[in-house]
């Protein structure tokens, strides 16, 4: 019997993407060759509930080295030998090909049993115009707002990088375009062609899927512009019937897949992250200070994160806050600011901003670092800034910072001494650091529910430290915990003073 995989069976409109280039004199190799798929069978140690991530759209990609950065290119892979090359599959076929030869369990066997339909809402090229600048070239449908989508499509700063990837919002919908730079000789086109693909759907969360199709449709538009047929082909099987009204289509996780996510102390919309080493080399690129954007992200404030092109990796630094704050118990967070990321945004995207509450975001246009009022906190490379006197406080690390970042690190030493003593290579980094912060939040949150249920409702130095938290270093961010998730009938002991 053939495994199935996560990826879509091949239809009419998919094409086996090619290994070429752009171009042959474009930059260096593009970001998606270490970033198809992460182990598909991966599973957690010391305890860690096993759980798969999803594989991307083509052949799987072992784990990844860390760059010298950590996170400054995207991952690479290692010197696993490689999955045997896709073969085409008739469109009538229900099979479909395995992620990794060496996987004997199916993803619907580990993964939660939580599927969404595929939604395309819209299929689009935008191009660059030596006059006009960036503009919409062709989309279906022809009566879809786009407005603004060219800026998305591709980001300020493009033209220094040969290929890219961005998610992005568009009113109530998520997209994710691939953007390429192929060179020409041509005087009207000034030496370079430059195009972006991209789609439209109600949710992020299986974007992923199409990176490969994408890919391959931006080379196929610079190579042969106005050949639109697959395009029209893929919108045709995957558009969405969406309810007619259009309102409140932004999706996350639908609430029904909450019992099922924490068996398994994941949340679908974990699924969005296909490459391998995405959530280790964000964490390793901040180092310690991780746990300064944790506590950030835990507090649901509004953070923008600036990066030159390439926009794709900082897309999965928005991913990665994310994932910082998941928490999975029942009630909690119901009434705190949902922690909405919006991806990459431009100056279009002021306006929206102004009206959140808590979000996260990367940029590559550096002005929005003088709109002050927009963000909580400003990330500019390794550098969280924020102009709030209230929060400059919480980027001091305390000593449980440090000894959490330490105790992460040796799990993260273990893991990989595993994978090198016993072979194990489905192992995840990415299982271990997800459930390092998901079990930490629920620490937090099961002790303040236990001291809010007992008989003297106070928080005194050792139910802090029962949270994971020091009791002096920690104490403003408890007192904003607090607030902002309602937790307003607890006391706090006099003995939790500033150090």
């Amino acid at each position: 019997m053939v495994e199935r995989s996560d990826r879509a069976p091949l239809l009419d409109w998919e094409e086996i993407p090619s290994t070429e280039k752009p171009g042959d004199g474009a930059p260096a190799a593009s970001p998606a060759e270490g970033r198809q798929s992460s182990p598909s069978g991966s599973r957690g140690t010391a305890g860690c509930a096993g759980f798969g991530w999803s594989s991307g759209p083509e052949d799987a990609a072992p784990p990844c080295r860390s760059e010298a950065d950590g996170c400054s290119a995207p991952p690479a892979t290692s010197g696993a030998p490689p999955a045997a090359p896709e073969r085409e599959l008739p469109p009538d076929k229900e099979e479909r090909l395995s992620d990794s030869g060496a996987r004997e369990v199916s993803l619907e066997d580990r993964m939660v049993k939580w599927e969404e339909k595929d939604q395309i809402v819209s299929v689009f090229v935008v191009t660059f115009n030596t006059r006009t600048g960036n503009m919409l070239e062709w989309c279906l449908p022809k009566d879809m707002d786009l407005e603004g989508v060219e800026f998305k499509a591709i980001a300020s700063g493009s033209h220094r990088v040969s290929t890219d990837f961005i998610y992005f919002r568009k009113g109530h919908y998520f997209g994710l375009a691939c953007f390429a730079n192929m060179p020409v000789e041509s005087t009207e086109e000034r030496g370079a062609r430059m195009k972006s693909v991209g789609i439209l759907s109600p949710s992020y969360t299986l974007l992923y899927r199409y990176m490969s199709f994408l890919e391959h449709q931006v080379r196929l538009q610079l190579q042969s512009p106005g050949h639109y047929s697959p395009l029209e082909a893929f919108y045709e099987d995957k558009r969405a019937l969406l309810p007619p009204s259009g309102q409140d289509v932004v999706i996350a996780f639908p609430a029904n897949a909450w019992g099922a996510a924490i068996n398994h102390s994941m949340h679908p919309e974990m699924k969005i992250t296909h490459p391998a080493g995405c959530m280790s080399q964000f964490i390793r690129f901040f180092g310690e200070h991780i746990m300064v954007l944790w506590k950030l992200a835990l507090l649901r404030r509004r953070i923008l994160i600036f990066s030159p092109p390439p926009v794709g990796v900082v897309c999965y630094r928005v991913y990665g806050c994310c994932c910082l704050a998941n928490i999975s118990i029942p009630g909690v967070g119901v009434a705190v600011p949902e922690f909405r990321p919006f991806f990459y945004v431009n100056v279009a995207d002021i306006s929206a901003l102004e009206n959140e509450l808590s979000y996260v975001a990367c940029t590559t246009e550096k002005i929005f670092e003088e709109k002050k009022d927009l963000y909580d906190v400003y990330v500019d490379n390794q550098n969280v800034k924020t102009y709030r006197d209230g929060l400059k406080p919480l980027l001091r690390l305390s000593t449980a910072d440090k000894e959490k970042y330490r105790k992460l690190t040796e799990q993260r030493q273990m893991l990989l001494y595993s994978q090198e003593e016993n072979g194990d290579c489905v192992s995840s980094e990415e299982d271990l650091f997800i459930l390092f912060f998901l079990e930490q939040n629920n620490r937090i949150f099961q002790t303040l529910s236990e001291v809010a249920g007992s008989p003297d409702p106070t928080v005194t130095q050792d139910s802090v430290r029962a949270m994971g938290l020091d009791p002096h270093g920690d104490r403003l961010f408890l007192l904003h915990l607090l607030e902002i998730y309602g937790y307003d009938s607890l006391l706090v002991s006099e003995q939790l003073c500033c150090s």
